[in-house]
This record gives structure tokens, C-alpha cells and sequence, in this order.
């Protein structure tokens, strides 16, 4: 089957990732190339020339999903904010954002069933010590770094636990998150 008239790569790819998603969120990673080019509507061969195996639609996928909470960290970015720390406070606001329960819900039912492929290890450790990276720039002591992200790291999961938090608490801890990283004596 050819590529369907007025539809890019880019659009081609990005519509098998989001059926990836999909599959691989219900049916688990066991879920084949042929149920993700079917819920995509493309043929196997289209979706393999894009992604030449599971695991790269895999690794595609994950990236994919690390580039978005990127770029939510980056649109969180103060323009008016020039002290250290601006990453991080923008890092606590993404991660702290009032979420969607359904969205929220349904993406970490994908990352669960991902986070057992192989394949994820890699993308999954160099987007680490690229976070790593970012927050040494971004002049904080590190011990302070640790806190908060592992802090809003912790509260954004823990809906998962059914421990989540409810409006003011969460609103109280991104400004005790926040304040931490302006003062980072009160840690």
C-alpha cells in the first residue's frame, strides 16, 4: 500500500506512534507490528519503513513521550525568571501541573507497559543524564536539585498509588518546591 495522498512522513509517523500508544497501552508490549499498523491504518510495510522493528517503534515511541514532557518543562519557563534554578522551578510546575486523571491515568498505563521492553533502558538512561546535565547548568547545589525534582517526580506518580493530591495540597507543595529553590538555605 502506498503512502495515502496528502499525508507525509512526518504524519505518517507521528499517527503510528499514536496507535503504538494505544496498542501497546491496552495490549501490552506483547502487542505485534501488524495490531499497530492495523489500529494505525497503514500496512505492515509502511510501518516498517518508518520503524524497522518493535524495538525501534518502541525506542520512537519513548523518546517521543520524553520529548513532550520536555517541552512542557520548557514552555513552564519564566521569561521574567533569570535566577538559578529557572529549569527546575519550570520542572515543578510541569510535573505539578492539575492533571488531567483520565490523560494522567492512561499515559502511565503506557509507561508501565513500556518501562518492561528492553528497548526503553537506553533512550530511558541517556534522557537521565541529559536532565542531569540541564540541572548542573542551571545553578543550583545539587543536593537541593535532588530534593525538588525528586519531590515532584514522587507527587506526580502518586496518583497511581492513590495517593494523590488534592488542589491546595498540591498548589502548597509546588510553592514549598518552588521556594526551595530561591532559598535553598531553608532545605
Amino acid at each position: 500500500m502506498g503512502r495515502t495522498a496528502g499525508r507525509g512522513a512526518g504524519d505518517t509517523q507521528r499517527l503510528v506512534l499514536e496507535a503504538a500508544s494505544e496498542v501497546f497501552r491496552t495490549r501490552g508490549t506483547g502487542a505485534t507490528l501488524d495490531d499497530v499498523a492495523q489500529q494505525a491504518g497503514v500496512s505492515k510495510g509502511g510501518l516498517v519503513y518508518h520503524f524497522p522493528s518493535k524495538d525501534a517503534l518502541v525506542q520512537a515511541l519513548v523518546g517521543a513521550m520524553l520529548e513532550e514532557f520536555r517541552a512542557a518543562v520548557h514552555a513552564c519557563l519564566d521569561p521574567d525568571d533569570d535566577r538559578p534554578g529557572r529549569l527546575v522551578r519550570a520542572y515543578v510546575r510541569a510535573s505539578l501541573s492539575a492533571p488531567d486523571t483520565g490523560e494522567a491515568r492512561e499515559a502511565s498505563a503506557l509507561i508501565a507497559q513500556l518501562i518492561t521492553a528492553p528497548a526503553v533502558a537506553d533512550v530511558a538512561r541517556a534522557d537521565v543524564v541529559r536532565w542531569k546535565d540541564d540541572f548542573a547548568a542551571d545553578g543550583l547545589p545539587a543536593d537541593v536539585v535532588t530534593l525538588v525534582v525528586s519531590a515532584a517526580d514522587g507527587a506526580s506518580v502518586a496518583p497511581l498509588w492513590g495517593a494523590g493530591l488534592d488542589d491546595d495540597a498540591r498548589e502548597r507543595l509546588v510553592d514549598r518546591l518552588l521556594r526551595l529553590t530561591v532559598d535553598s538555605t531553608s532545605a
